[in-house]
């Protein structure tokens, strides 16, 4: 089969296709032959060398998949071949043919296509799992969003949109993403390279900032953030992409008696990341099969042009999930 590869850690340069074995699923397990396979930022930091797949883990990238069964293990009752689904694994997407815990897969929801399922599991079972499962986000509470433009962006300010929030605040780099953000569900998006955004959200809110903070960002952010927050407020760490902080301020985080949580969703077991998609079937899906809420597909490539599309998104200019589709 074709698939993904990182001749070494750097920038998209190194992405090759290559010829590799096809998988074989084990009892508990599913083939899927790909139809589509969303990118994330994982993937990136997989390919610059900064993460790491888990031992015994295949080397070919990509989190979730779309596409239809043609092989199941011996324990597994509920798939057949033939049948639609979304899953995800644990790597190996960017490939013809990838193996998933059964666990982790589910038929395609209704009202979406394939190409838009392919961008779905990794990003909102991220921000259900820890967002809302976790750290409890509840109707009529406000939340400022890092990386609105981002597929975790775009996912969290639909979603706490739908789930009732009182007001809901984004971060993005440029006016054109600013309107986008707002069409998605945002209240107000911040132009962090031209505003301060704790300045900007204390004027939003009459001084008293917000109940909720995820954030993708870490390095100085963290301080800022707890500015920002309001009393009793949560902040919920997803992402380190400016890496660890140098200068903590902790006394604010005791002064607004605060929470900061965090959490990974691919060190989870399977056990853990099914009941976030027990959740998610049971108060996402209907929305999804009504059109209220469904993944931000901005751009897709043909697997051959995997580079091209890393390039994209190392560029910053995306505004939601950008998706390879086999060829």
């Amino acid at each position: 089969m074709k698939a993904v590869i990182f001749q070494q850690p750097g920038g998209p340069e190194v992405i090759r296709i290559a010829d590799m074995p096809e998988p074989k699923p084990a009892a508990n397990e599913v083939l899927i032959k790909v139809y589509a396979a969303g990118i994330n930022r994982p993937d990136i930091l997989q390919r610059e060398g900064k993460y790491n797949p888990p031992a015994g883990v295949t080397l070919i990238p990509g989190l979730e998949v779309s596409g239809s069964v043609i092989e199941t293990g011996n324990n597994i009752t509920h798939f057949k071949p033939g049948d639609t689904v979304c899953a995800l694994v644990q790597g190996g997407g960017y490939a013809e043919y990838v193996i998933a815990n059964a666990l982790t897969t589910v038929h395609l929801p209704e009202g979406l296509t394939l190409r838009e399922g392919a961008a779905m599991m990794e990003t909102f079972m991220t921000v259900w799992g820890h967002l809302f499962q976790m750290a409890g986000f509840s109707p009529g509470k406000s939340i400022l969003i890092h990386g609105g433009a981002s597929g975790i962006g775009t996912t969290a300010t639909m979603l706490t949109r739908a789930w009732g929030a009182s007001a809901v605040y984004t971060t993005v780099s440029c006016s054109e993403n600013q309107q986008k953000s707002r069409n998605t569900g945002a209240d107000a998006a911040i132009n962090y390279r031209t505003y301060d955004y704790v300045s900007e959200i204390l004027a939003h809110t009459d001084g008293k900032g917000v109940d909720y903070i995820l954030d993708i960002v870490g390095g100085d952010y963290v301080t800022r953030n707890y500015k920002a927050a309001a009393m009793y407020g949560s902040i919920v760490q997803i992402g380190m992409l400016q890496g660890n902080p140098h200068d903590m301020n902790l006394f604010l985080m005791l002064a607004k008696r605060l929470k900061h949580m965090g959490a990974t969703l691919r060190s989870q077991s399977p056990e853990e990341k099914m009941k976030i998609i027990d959740g998610l079937q049971k108060h996402v899906f209907p929305w999804i099969a009504t059109g209220k809420v469904k993944p931000v597909v901005c751009a897709t490539y043909p697997l051959s042009e995997a580079a091209d599309a890393h390039v994209f998104l190392d560029s910053g200019n995306h505004f939601g999930k950008v998706v390879l589709l086999m060829d």
